[in-house]
């Protein structure tokens, strides 16, 4: 049934597929001995007809690294932070230029998009990046995008570009984004440990999957397994954009995604209710850099009720942050349930904490706002 679920999603929704984010893994573009320039070569003349069709393609590509081993003649994949950066300014470069190199011979313009954790969690540089993508694609450019690797620190890393290919689909309210790994999709069980593993053609309920597969694993190359593609396709789905996870290593892959009578790969579908724009930033664009414990009620309130969360619930303030940052909000069992942007900081919480919203200017000295959080910067989680 769930083949016929997959033709059924492609023949209707296909035809409205425009806007596309295509997340191409270092396992696809390279092997041991670095970047493999062939496979780029046949992923740009397939994009490059995917164009020709009228498709806006945004291409989140990985490899920098194994370009950097490639152009260095360094076969051992670095092993500290500053080898890998360095590997990485070198290899930018090297990657940039092999795609410039054979998308030109399909007249496509081409341009480089570097980007941090930051420049997605600043709500103002947030929307600049929005605008000069969509410059860029109203220009017939292709942008090609990474993770700054040189520059990325812990605290400005997105985690893989797994992740950062779901950020920018949501961010461009693109039509769909297209994983391709070197797995066929996502299976039933590890493939490398089960000959008897099933792939899944359609996944509706991401939770119940991730349950049941646990861990990914990783790839000699890449930073994540499929846990994190998984994880990449629920941020998407989040925001109402499907997923489709293929092998990108399979020839002609682009074109068999396409057709609405093939079934490739694990298509995941989103749910009928996505979250608002703003919304998906909050919940999976900024990192939290508090935690507020509140007592049942509370909870109820914001969960079931749909209400802000307000001073007199609130239990306890954990952690160190001002007004507008990000923060998660824990039930008395120390479980989250949603997160969202506080009104107030650490240090005037915990002088409210327990009151009524009419007391806060008593204590404060002043009241900007009724609402700890207000429901349209709560997010449930």
């Amino acid at each position: 049934m769930a083949t016929v679920l997959q033709r059924d999603f492609k023949k209707g929704y296909w035809p409205q597929v425009r806007r596309v984010v295509v997340k191409i893994g270092s396992q696809v573009l390279s092997s041991h001995d670095g970047i493999e320039e062939a496979r780029i070569k046949g992923l740009a003349r397939d994009l490059a007809l995917l164009h020709d069709q009228g498709k806006e393609l945004v291409v989140v590509s990985s490899g920098a690294v194994a370009a950097g081993m490639t152009r260095l003649q360094n076969h051992e994949k670095p092993k500290t932070i500053p080898q890998k950066q360095a590997f990485a300014a070198v290899g930018q470069i090297k990657l940039m230029a092999v795609y410039e190199k054979y998308f030109s011979r399909f007249q496509k313009v081409v341009a480089q998009v570097l980007l941090t954790h930051e420049d997605i969690a600043d709500r103002r540089r947030y929307l600049n990046a929005k605008h000069t993508f969509q410059t860029l694609l109203e220009l017939s450019i292709i942008p090609i995008v990474n993770e700054n690797d040189t520059v990325a620190v812990d605290e400005m890393k997105f985690g893989d570009n797994d992740q950062l290919s779901s950020l920018v689909a949501t961010l461009l309210k693109a039509d769909l984004l297209v994983i391709l790994s070197d797995v066929n999709g996502v299976y039933d069980r590890d493939p490398r440990t089960h000959k008897e593993a099933q792939l899944i053609p359609v996944v509706t309920r991401i939770e119940e999957i991730q349950e049941k597969l646990g861990g990914g694993g990783l790839s000699p190359h890449g930073t994540g397994g499929i846990s994190s593609k998984l994880s990449a396709a629920q941020k998407a789905a989040a925001g109402g954009i499907p997923t489709i996870i293929v092998n990108g290593l399979e020839s002609g892959i682009l074109s068999r995604v396409f057709d609405p009578e093939d079934e490739v790969g694990t298509l995941v579908v989103p749910g009928e209710n996505p979250l608002a724009h703003r919304k998906h930033w909050i919940a999976y664009n900024l990192k939290p850099v508090g935690e507020i414990v509140v007592d049942p009620g509370a909870r109820d309130a914001v969960v079931q009720k749909g209400k802000s969360l307000l001073a007199a619930g609130l239990k306890e303030i954990r952690g160190s942050f001002k007004e507008g940052d990000c923060v998660r909000c824990l039930d008395a069992q120390g479980r989250e349930f949603a997160r969202g942007l506080v009104n107030y900081s650490a240090r005037e919480l915990n002088q409210i904490k327990g009151l009524h919203s009419s007391k806060i200017e008593r204590v404060l000295g002043h009241k900007a706002y009724d609402e700890v959080i207000h429901r349209d910067d709560l997010v449930l989680v």
